[in-house]
Parts: C-alpha cells; structure tokens; sequence
C-alpha cells in the first residue's frame, strides 16, 4: 500500500497555490507550479474592469427593450450566482429578466425554500419540468456511459434556455460564472464573452450529447423537447447571444451570497454541506453529492477540494488550512442519499456499486472493504 501510495502521488500534483489536481480536464501549470484557475486569478488584479462594464453596457443595449417585455433570460436555480446575477441586470442595469429554472430531478426542501423566496423577491420566473421518466433515463445513462449522474438534467438546463429564447424573441441568456476561466480549464472565453450551442455541447456537456441524447431512440420525441437545442436554422431567424456575468466582472462566490442572502431571500444549510465544509451552495438537488463523488474517483478531488481552492483563490483560507480541510472532507461517499439513489436509478446496490466501479481511476484508487481509498495524499 505505501509503495502504490508514492507511485500513484507521483503521477499527480497540486497547484502550488490552491489545490487544483493535475488530472483536472484541460488544466495547465506556469513554472511557478500555479494551475490555470489561479494565473487567472492573478490576471484579474491587472484586468481593466471598467472596460469590460462599458462592453456589458453596449451588450445590454442591444437588447434592452424599452416597452418592458423581457429582454434577457437568467437561469436560476434559487442559489447565490444566477440570484447575483438577475439582481444585478434588474437593479443595478434596468434590464428585464425572465428568470427560467430546470426543475432537478431529485430536488432538496432547502433548494424549493430558496427557488421560492427568490421569486417573492420579485422576479418573473418559469419553471420548466422536463419529462420525469425521459430525464431519469437519461441520468442513468449518463451515469453508466459517462461517469455523469445528472447528464440529462444538466442538458436539459443548457439545451432549454436557449429554445425557449428564441421562441420568446430573447436575444441574450446570462449564465453565472465561466466555471472553465475561473476554476481551471479551456481559456476559449476569457477574451470573448459570447459563446455558443457547439461550445455548449464539447465543454459543458463533455461531448456526450451525441453518445446519450441524440441515440435515444427508446424516448418519444415529444418528451425530448427540452434536451435538444434549436436548429442552427432556428438560430439564424432568432438569434441568441450566450454568456457568463463573470467576463464583466470579478467573481466573487461569497459577494454573491451575500447579496442573495440580503435581496432575495438566499437560505444556507444548518449544517455543512455532504462532502464539503461549506453550506451556502449547491443546496438545490440530492444529485449533486453524487456528482462530485464521481469527480472524485474520475480525477482524484472532490467538493472539499474544489471549495478550498476558491476560498485559497479570493484570500479567505490559506493553503495549509485548505490543505487539511480536503482530508478530512474530500472522497465522502453520499450514504445520507443512497436509498434515494437506487429508487431513482432503478438499480440494485451490486448495479449501483458496478456503476461507480466502472469510472474509478485505479491509478489513484484501490478498493477496500467495498469502498474506493485513495493511494494519494494531497499536499
């Protein structure tokens, strides 16, 4: 075991700033030893942001419309960024958004409490409940051929905004943040802020919308409405401009919450979070505790890991501290959900532990006792 611990520490590293993992898809390192997420980090201090507003300035401009009727589209879930976000284009802009949400398919009370203060704070809000059964078939899916467990909700919550923009006549969707930028990965959009449905496809749905939707053929076309995305046709007559809040501004998670918290009724857990030791995010869905288990045995860092670096990033946490708060937390194996999983999945627990067995990377794992251990120690 300690022989396999050194050879499997010795294929990986960290950053040496925050704790971003070498096996990070599409991560890269200066000489300094600091991952991409935290060269970006240092770009921001020198950014001129007050550029980047007056670009955000003429982007609202394009689509503002003065007679009232909706001009941007904002998917929220009720958490801290997409609530960010609509208050900012609603308050501080003048805009008018249309606020969407994706229904999860396992969702959490905490989620439901925060989606519904949020839009008793005054926003216009759709909720879209795509097909329980086309959903759930897809998850599975995406949970055995890719690794993914909510690969058919999350590509419903990206392929439905964007039709229902263009049948509404909505020029402009805002995401949050630019999860690639910020948090290490491809720099395609650092420089530019629009991006579209084929980029959508390659890096937010890791090129599986092909392999998992587009092969459905067990699904009536009917229920897969909301998982595919308008017709470059479609598009031409009804064009829509895709983007991130972060290009035009530093972001800040925490800000974020804070400003939910006090505008639009943002509630945190009681206690932290499964598998990390933060409370305020990602409160929404039982699914997620399953996604970032899977990360995990994927590449090696979980929830823990991916919070800690954000807080080492924004100056909050330095990094010894992150460093054994990504022991403790890190690797959890979601128990508290696991009944709720199998229902959903259909699956026996031997179907189950088959399909997490499937995506474990052995050069960082070995079973024991019926359970993945690390043979890394993070650093």
């Amino acid at each position: 075991m300690k022989t396999n611990m050194i050879a499997a520490t010795n294929r990986v590293h960290w950053c040496s700033n925050c704790l971003a993992m070498s096996t990070r898809p599409r991560i890269g390192f200066d000489d300094r030893g600091w991952c991409n997420a935290c060269q970006w980090m240092e770009k921001k201090k020198t950014l001129d942001w007050g550029a980047r507003e007056k670009e955000l300035e003429a982007l609202l401009d394009r689509h503002r419309r003065d007679d009232g009727e909706f001009d941007v589209m904002v998917p929220v879930s009720g958490g801290k960024d997409g609530s960010y976000v609509a208050y900012n284009l609603k308050h501080k802009y003048g805009m008018h958004p249309l606020c969407v949400t994706v229904t999860p398919p396992l969702p959490l009370p905490l989620g439901d409490t925060n989606l519904r203060n949020f839009v008793e704070a005054g926003y216009n809000h759709i909720s879209i409940n795509v097909a329980h059964e086309a959903v759930r078939k897809l998850n599975r899916r995406g949970l055995v051929d890719l690794g993914f467990p909510y690969f058919g909700w999350l590509t419903a919550m990206q392929a439905a905004p964007v039709r229902m923009a263009a049948r509404l006549g909505i020029g402009l969707i805002f995401y949050g943040e630019d999860g690639e930028v910020e948090y290490g990965g491809t720099t395609e959009t650092d420089k530019n802020p629009i991006y579209d449905v084929a980029y959508m496809k390659k890096v937010y749905l890791e090129g599986g919308y092909e392999k998992i939707v587009e092969r459905a053929q067990d699904i009536p076309a009917a229920d897969l409405n909301f998982f595919r995305f308008p017709t470059d046709e479609e598009l031409a007559r009804c064009p829509v401009e895709i983007t991130h809040w972060s290009y035009f501004e530093n972001w800040d998670p925490y800000r974020n919450y804070l400003v939910a918290k006090e505008h639009c009724g943002l509630q945190e857990a009681d206690g932290s979070n499964v598998g990390t030791f933060t409370n305020f995010s990602q409160n929404d869905q039982a699914l997620y505790a399953l996604h970032t288990y899977l990360m995990y045995l994927k590449f090696g860092f979980g929830r823990a890991n991916q919070d800690a670096s954000i807080e080492i990033r924004r100056g909050a946490m330095d990094r010894a501290q992150a460093v054994n708060l990504v022991r403790l937390y890190d690797g959890h194996y979601p128990d508290e959900f696991l009944s709720t999983y199998l229902e959903y999945y259909e699956m026996t627990p031997e179907e189950f532990d088959a399909a997490l067995d499937r995506w474990a990377n052995q050069d960082l794992f070995e079973k024991v006792d019926g359970r993945w251990q690390p043979l890394f120690r993070v650093t």
